[in-house]
C-alpha cells in the first residue's frame, strides 16, 4: 500500500471517529453540520453515513445521522407504565394544572396521559372526553362532572378505543384543549404513532380541540412511528421533561411551539 493510500485510510479511519463522537454529544446531527466540521464535501459524509450504518453503528434519516434508533415498534401500555415514570409524573402534573373548571377537554391514549388522568384533581368540574379507557375509569371514580367513552374496536395494546364510530362520535363534540400523547416527535416529519387507526383517531381530536398540548417525555424525540398524525405547525404546546437537549428545544422554538420542560 502506498503512502498515499495509507494516509487515506487513516483519514477515513479518523473522519468515522469524529463522526460518532459528535453523535455521542448530541441525539441527531445533520450532513450540512458534519461537512463543515470535518471540512470535507456532504456527498463524502452520505458514503461515511452508510457505511457506518453498515456496522450498525448509527442510524441514517432524512438529511442526517442518530445513534438511536428512529424507528419505533408497538409496545404494550402496561410496559410504558414502567418507562420514564417519574418525567411522567411531573409532565402529567403540570398539563394537569392548566385545565380549569368548566373545561371540556379530550384526552388521547398513552401511558402519559393515563397518568395525567390520575393528577386531575377530584371533583373537578369538567367535561373530559377519552379514547383511553383507563383514562375514563380513573375519571369516573373521582366523579368529575362529565366523562364520555368514546366507542369503537378496542385497541389491546393501548388499552384505547379506534375506528370510525370512535370518530364520528367526535365529529359532535368541540374541547377547549386536546392532551395527546404520541410515540414519535420527529421536527421534520412531525407526531407519529405506531397505529394507522390511532393516528386518525387523533387527526379527528386536532379537529375538534381549540388547543394542542402534547405530552412527551424526551425519550420520543428524534423517532419516528408507523403513522403520522400531523405536522408540529398544529401543536400549540409541548410539555417534556429536562432530559431534553438543546438541539431540539432550538427547533421546536424556530418552529413556532410553546415549550415547558419540567
Amino acid at each position: 500500500m502506498t503512502e498515499n493510500r495509507v494516509e487515506m485510510a487513516l483519514n477515513i479511519a479518523e473522519r468515522h471517529s469524529k463522526i460518532l463522537e459528535v453523535l455521542k454529544q448530541s441525539e441527531y446531527v445533520t450532513v450540512a453540520e458534519l461537512s463543515e466540521k470535518l471540512g470535507v464535501s456532504m456527498v463524502t459524509i452520505r458514503k461515511d453515513l452508510k457505511h457506518l450504518e453498515s456496522l450498525i453503528l448509527l442510524y441514517r434519516s432524512h438529511g442526517g445521522a442518530s445513534l438511536k434508533n428512529p424507528y419505533i415498534a408497538d409496545r404494550h401500555v402496561n410496559e410504558k407504565e414502567h418507562l420514564f415514570v417519574e418525567e411522567k409524573k411531573r409532565i402529567a402534573q403540570y398539563a394537569a394544572s392548566l385545565i380549569k373548571d368548566g373545561e371540556s377537554i379530550i384526552l388521547a391514549s398513552g401511558s402519559t396521559i393515563n397518568e395525567l388522568s390520575r393528577q386531575i384533581e377530584e371533583r373537578k368540574r369538567i367535561v373530559a372526553v377519552c379514547s383511553s379507557l383507563v383514562a375514563a375509569r380513573e375519571l369516573a371514580v373521582k366523579e368529575i362532572s362529565e366523562v364520555h367513552q368514546l366507542g369503537g374496536i378496542v385497541r389491546s395494546s393501548s388499552a384505547s378505543v379506534v375506528g370510525p364510530f370512535a370518530e364520528k362520535m367526535l365529529q359532535g363534540f368541540r374541547c377547549s384543549k386536546l392532551f395527546l400523547g404520541v410515540d414519535g416527535v420527529d421536527i421534520d416529519f412531525g407526531l407519529t404513532t405506531t397505529n394507522a387507526l390511532e393516528a386518525s383517531l387523533n387527526q379527528d381530536m386536532i379537529a375538534s380541540a381549540e388547543k394542542v398540548i402534547v405530552l412527551a417525555d424526551s425519550s420520543k424525540f428524534g423517532c419516528r412511528g408507523f403513522s403520522r398524525i400531523c405536522s408540529l405547525d398544529q401543536v400549540d404546546m409541548v410539555i417534556t421533561d429536562n432530559g431534553l437537549g438543546e438541539m431540539f428545544v432550538k427547533q421546536l422554538e424556530e418552529k413556532g411551539v410553546e415549550l415547558v420542560r419540567v
